[in-house]
């Protein structure tokens, strides 16, 4: 983190996101399912248009393939958006639990610094949420975006405590 400045805004940013999903989860749900759909939708059609550029036969088959299925994932989230948070929400539970345990590596790798604490908790937040996710699927809608609020919250504060940790002392 040698750029402890821009991990302390992108900190603040996190959090900034954080508390406009907390202002209206369900919203920060669709808004989450769109832009993920319209990712989708977007890295299929590079995928289909880098396929036609390859020189060897399996690699324009798999590519075409790969571009498809992106495509058609992207059609179906932005089509149907309710039952696109759904299956968000296990990608969304495994992104917690990841961003959880990497959470919980930092922590200890910084535990003789006054933040630990801090990025320990960040870490179980992180890792609690994505089990709350898996335990209540079918409030994906409902719950998902203010999950995602806590998560930006918790992402925000550790981002902050971690370029603290590496501010140059004058």
């Amino acid at each position: 983190m040698k750029n402890w400045l821009l991990w302390f805004l992108i900190g603040v940013v996190s959090i900034l996101g954080g508390l406009m999903a907390l202002a209206n989860p369900l919203a920060a749900t669709l808004a989450a399912e769109k832009v993920a759909g319209w990712v989708f939708l977007l890295v299929g059609l590079l995928q289909i248009v880098s396929a036609f550029r390859e020189q060897a036969l399996g690699a324009t088959l798999w590519a075409g393939l790969i571009g498809v299925l992106g495509l058609f994932v992207g059609i179906s989230l932005l089509a149907n958006p309710l039952a696109g948070a759904v299956s968000l929400t296990a990608l969304i539970a495994i992104l917690f639990a990841v961003v959880g345990v990497a959470k919980l590596v930092m922590a200890f790798q910084i535990r003789s610094t006054r933040f630990f604490w801090l990025v320990l908790v960040s870490g179980g937040v992180s890792l609690l949420l994505a089990l709350l996710i898996v335990s209540f699927p079918q409030s994906a809608a409902r719950i998902l975006g203010l999950f995602l609020a806590i998560e930006l919250l918790s992402n925000g504060a550790s981002l902050i405590a971690l370029s603290l940790t590496r501010r140059p002392t004058a």
